[in-house]
């Protein structure tokens, strides 16, 4: 093989090796919302889900609304009402879940636990759970976005 002959095999070979990254670069992309998530109503709060899927599953989470992420739970000594807050643990960061059986938020990093209400419970996390207004309109559950 002659030296013209490889280096037209190796330019050849480098193309096709980054023209599928190029043009996945330069492909518009598709973004779509979940379905539980609807349109901002005239008051500012967003639908995350109904009180069936929430009663179905415990928790209800969504990463979706114009507030960023919300963990919705049915209050525990009043489940026609419901409490959102922001499930980001605000010592490191990880996400909390809702413990029913001990009634409070719990994160899986370093155990901080929260009430409920977000309040705190035991550190290492100094400070509450951020909370959302939410509430019910119907079977809707709807928490404010602004």
């Amino acid at each position: 093989m002659k030296r013209r002959e490889f280096l037209t095999w190796v330019g050849i070979g480098g193309l096709a090796t980054y023209l599928p990254v190029a043009l996945a670069a330069c492909s518009p992309q598709k973004t779509e919302l979940p379905l539980t998530v609807s349109a901002t109503n005239s008051e500012g709060y967003q639908s995350i889900g109904t009180l069936d899927q929430l009663t179905e599953k415990g928790q209800l989470l969504s990463k979706e609304l114009a507030i960023g992420s919300v963990l919705v739970i049915q209050k525990p000594d009043n489940p026609q009402e419901v409490i959102a807050v922001n499930p980001s643990c605000p010592h490191a960061g990880c996400s909390v879940n809702w413990k029913a059986d001990q009634n409070a938020f719990i994160c899986p990093c370093h155990d901080s636990k929260f009430a409920a209400d977000g309040q705190l419970l035991e550190g290492p996390a100094e400070e509450p759970l951020k909370r959302y207004e939410a509430k019910l309109e119907g079977k809707t559950i709807l928490v404010k976005a602004g």
